[in-house]
């Protein structure tokens, strides 16, 4: 689940299949309850499915799937500007160190934790280009850049071309979160 709509339409499945959602956030869905029998874990995979999403059991998948959201969350959903220090970031939400984090994340994603935030953060700056609501200095603070020139490097080595260049497309490509 990438997105507030997403996070609304597991809710309404888990409260059609009456398994009382505790809480539901982007990429979590806590019941209840315990556990499901299997019956409703069938039930709720296919109602689930319907819609697009895919309940993830194994633990190493669900931390895989808890990073990318604290990732997404942080640089999508948050307000303000954008933090540097992911490890102090992600270790506030997620209790394993860094290192750990970080090595299973390239193990199992075949990308970087890093590069993962930097397409993340490319994304973002796509959206923001596309409104043409903000300069490339204010969308360099606002992702936590050090400066535009680092945006544009990073932005050119990504996507092939300036951010001054995207802006000027018609038909702007960007990719769904969690296509990423």
């Amino acid at each position: 689940m990438v997105c507030p709509r997403c996070v609304e339409a597991v809710r309404h499945v888990a409260e059609k299949l009456n398994l009382d959602p505790l809480s539901v956030s982007l990429g979590e869905l806590v019941l209840n309850r315990e556990a499901l029998s299997e019956p409703e874990k069938e039930r709720l995979d296919n109602a689930l499915e319907e819609q697009g999403f895919k309940r993830i059991d194994e633990r190493r998948s669900q931390l895989i799937q808890k990073i990318k959201s604290v990732v997404i969350q942080h640089i999508h959903h948050s307000e303000g500007g954008v933090k540097n220090n992911w490890s102090a970031l992600i270790g506030e939400q997620i209790p394993y160190e860094y290192s750990y984090i970080s090595n299973l994340f390239s193990r199992v994603e075949g990308i970087t934790l890093e590069q993962y935030i930097i397409r993340q953060k490319i994304e973002k700056v796509k959206e923001l280009l596309f409104y043409d609501e903000m300069t490339v200095g204010e969308i360099a603070w606002q992702l936590g850049y050090s400066s535009p020139s680092y945006l544009n490097s990073q932005f050119k080595k990504i996507t092939g071309m300036t951010p001054g260049e995207f802006r000027k497309l018609h038909d702007k490509q960007r990719n769904s979160l969690d296509e990423l």
